[in-house]
């Protein structure tokens, strides 16, 4: 990647339509976001939808061929889809590379044996139906720390609080971070400020946040953000390219995050699903290149946290009970 920091940022057209009369308005320095990550970057990286030991290889070959810079690694199918072996691989082959991995936790509500989420109000979406789906999300984030993971990916507000108690209290390690899920993201500032409070470390907004909204979410929080770039389309399938740069001056921290549209799910992972899910892991490295290609392009490449850097940065959080 090219040092894009001594050129002024452009937006995408802007020579062009300025020259037609048609120019934008200067961006209000009153919308950019005041926060950074801890080691004073804006922005990080994210490939999602990682399900297992040979889409990581895929990944890591193709970002290593494409020269895409990678922060975090995150799947979606859940630590009871992994082996420990499989776990165990993914955690080495990660570290040797300085990149977070993160692996969802326990039973949900769409796998559950609820009818409410299979309605059009979709019930409590993928919340832990019961005190039994909550076991299962801590069982597997003991059983997932223990393995060497350090990154937990979580959908469900009380399994959140439950686990940012648990790793005060030292019964899974201190340094693990909890990301919560784009399926239970907030879309308020106040439900934002909520959602750190109860732990979370990094937070997946919905896709179709607005830029307005992105900084009424930094006027309260300093939170570090994730956000699709591109969604999957069973979140609605955005594609926000040429936003990017704005995104990171308005959204800053921010994951961005390369997703796929037009690909077909592939939550609960089995072999039986392995080559479309190794082509679009492939395809979502291709897609972060793109994205990094148009920041070069408008000069909006620079600030990038370091490679290997993983932690938030002081927050805030809810006091625990006695």
């Amino acid at each position: 990647m090219t040092d894009a920091s001594a050129t002024a940022p452009r937006r995408p057209g802007e020579h062009v339509l300025t020259a037609l009369g048609l120019g934008a308005p200067a961006p209000d320095p009153a919308d950019a976001s005041p926060h950074r990550f801890p080691d004073g970057g804006r922005w990080r990286t994210e490939i999602p939808s990682c399900e297992g030991p040979e889409a990581l290889a895929v990944v890591l070959e193709e970002s290593a061929r494409l020269d895409v810079p990678v922060h975090r690694i995150s799947q979606g199918s859940g630590v009871w889809m992994l082996t420990d072996a499989e776990i165990t691989e993914m955690v080495r082959a990660t570290a040797e590379r300085n990149i977070e991995l993160c692996l969802f936790t326990g039973p949900r509500g769409t796998w559950d044996t609820g009818a409410s989420v299979r309605t059009d109000s979709h019930g409590a979406g993928l919340r832990a139906r019961g005190h039994d789906a909550v076991a299962g999300c801590v069982e597997d984030a003991v059983r997932a720390t223990e393995l060497g993971v350090k990154c937990l990916l979580v959908a469900d507000e009380g399994v959140l609080w439950t686990l940012h108690r648990a790793r005060t209290a030292g019964l899974i390690p201190a340094d693990t971070t909890l990301k919560v899920s784009a399926l239970i993201g907030p879309v308020n500032p106040a439900s934002f400020a909520v959602v750190e409070q109860l732990g979370a470390d990094s937070v997946n907004v919905p896709s179709d946040l607005t830029l307005a909204h992105l900084t009424e979410i930094r006027r309260v929080s300093a939170a570090p953000l994730d956000m699709y770039i591109e969604a999957p389309d069973d979140l609605g399938g955005y594609v926000r390219m040429y936003e990017v740069a704005e995104l990171i001056r308005r959204g800053a921290p921010l994951y961005l995050k390369f997703g796929l549209s037009k690909a077909p799910g592939i939550y609960p992972y089995g072999r039986h699903l392995r080559e479309v899910t190794l082509a679009t892991a492939r395809e979502r490295v291709r897609r972060g290149r793109l994205v990094l290609d148009l920041l070069e392009r408008h000069g909006a490449a620079g600030d990038m946290d370091p490679l290997g850097s993983r932690l938030p940065g002081p927050l805030r959080r809810f006091a625990a009970p006695a």
